[in-house]
């Protein structure tokens, strides 16, 4: 069996590498028409005939753009999913590349650039070439893949559903069920050929604050006549920084509030009526999450009261913590080792960035983690981040997260097969896997 495995490792790193220029050409196809969220009309249908051409199950317009398709391979086993998202951004791209976008779309009621400014168009052509890959090897496989190619995962447009949330409620963790699912982000300040990863909470969630301070309008030179909104707004900016410095156990998890526009008046002898504010409350656990939605309410809510003004507070909920099933994490990382190398895979930091992914995780064991994409020895201070407009991916770093993705699934299966409880009903995120699980998957 496990000399079967050895064969199937090096049969899926061959066809990895004869793929390469393909996966770039994909790639940079994917970039040169990029799409916004749940407008991913071209790039579905790339995916889908893609998927169409190996023979497999395929279902397009799940929550409006994304494209499903299942693999069985030739022997019983168990279900995973591997999940890609295919959305853009509305970016004007910066970059002289011969395949650099000059798309453009209408965004909340403007025209804009739209740029794959994240990285979803590699995350896309990685799936598609695993995709190939497996099927390939369908007379090995001992499981079944789904694969999940997500619209909307920078967030659906404003008044429309879409994305992870969307998908789920149309059945796609039904017929067949996955007991798992994978999924990789490239991300540029991490160095080509290196996989990080974190078990547990490993992005934060998002939320979006909106809050309104109504106060009563009044001659600038007589403030006395009315109620100020913007003094008001200014004590509340400051009083809800308390809330993580003050208030919360941040032994426990770090928490972030961070206010990004403030709106109100129009000239320097006015009072406005009206003050608003926009923010983000970034959080990695949900209970924490809850509380610091209270605080909010309740700060903004009692100052305003004490100057004689009203707060109305808004909070809209966006992305989940993106939390990695501990056991299964732990128990597939000597696969991320084998593949990447001595020395390449690391325990990557909290990032408080957030990701729809986490929705997946909410249902079903989950594995995110991170593909370098920026070339060895880059100063820090020339690295352009994700979502910039300069945004860069070093295209030879793309074949480590197809063979990853790939060595993912032929070893889970492997273990399962052999009935390694990886992902035990009940098990706790902060439980440890036993040690004989994890010996069994480095030895495959």
């Amino acid at each position: 069996m496990e000399h079967n495995l050895r064969l199937l490792h090096a049969h899926i790193d061959r066809q990895a590498e004869a793929l390469r220029e393909q996966l770039i050409s994909w790639r940079r196809d994917l970039h040169r028409h990029p799409e916004l969220s749940n407008r991913e009309f071209r790039t579905a249908s790339l995916v889908a005939h893609h998927l169409g051409s190996l023979g497999l199950r395929v279902q397009t317009g799940v929550a409006h753009t994304g494209v499903v398709a299942v693999l069985e391979g030739a022997h019983p086993g168990p279900v995973i999913a591997l999940r890609a998202d295919m959305d853009a951004l509305p970016i004007t791209e910066a970059l002289d590349l011969p395949f650099a976008s000059s798309a453009t779309a209408v965004y909340e009621g403007r025209e804009v650039g739209v740029m794959h400014a994240c990285g979803h168009d590699c995350h896309t052509a990685i799936l598609m070439s695993v995709a190939q890959i497996l099927t390939d090897c369908r007379e090995q496989l001992h499981g079944t893949v789904k694969f999940i190619f997500q619209p909307a995962e920078e967030s659906p447009p404003r008044g429309e559903e879409g994305g992870a949330e969307l998908m789920i409620q149309q059945g796609v963790l039904e017929n067949p069920a996955p007991e798992a699912i994978f999924g990789l982000h490239v991300f540029a300040g991490m160095e080509s050929g290196t996989i990080g990863y974190r078990c547990g909470p490993a992005m934060a969630s998002s939320d979006t604050l909106r809050i309104s301070i109504v106060g009563r309008q009044a001659h600038g030179g007589m403030p006395w006549q009315g109620v100020d909104p913007i003094v008001v707004a200014s004590q509340v900016v400051l009083a809800l920084q308390t809330i993580p410095s003050r208030q919360l156990d941040v032994t426990h998890e770090p928490a972030i509030i961070t206010l990004g526009s403030i709106q109100g008046g129009i000239r320097d002898n006015i009072i406005p009526e009206q003050v608003e504010l926009v923010g983000t409350v970034r959080a990695f656990d949900e209970t924490m999450r809850a509380d610091i939605a209270r605080r909010v309410t309740r700060t903004a809510e009692k100052i305003a009261e004490s100057a004689g003004a009203k707060a109305i507070v808004r909070i809209e909920r966006g992305y989940s913590v993106t939390v990695n099933h501990t056991a299964l994490t732990q128990a597939m990382v000597p696969t991320l080792e084998r593949v990447a190398g001595p020395g390449q895979v690391f325990v990557s930091p909290k990032l408080t960035g957030a990701e729809d992914f986490s929705k997946f995780q909410e249902r079903i064991p989950g594995m995110f983690f991170f593909l370098g994409i920026t070339p060895r020895g880059t100063p820090r201070d020339q690295v352009a981040p994700n979502h910039s407009a300069r945004f860069e991916v070093d295209e030879s770093a793309l074949p480590l997260g197809v063979r990853a993705l790939a060595h993912l699934t032929v070893d889970y299966f492997s273990a399962r097969n052999n009935q390694v409880p990886i992902i035990e009903s009940g098990l706790s995120e902060r439980d440890s896997i036993p040690s004989s699980i994890s010996q069994r998957a480095r030895s495959g």
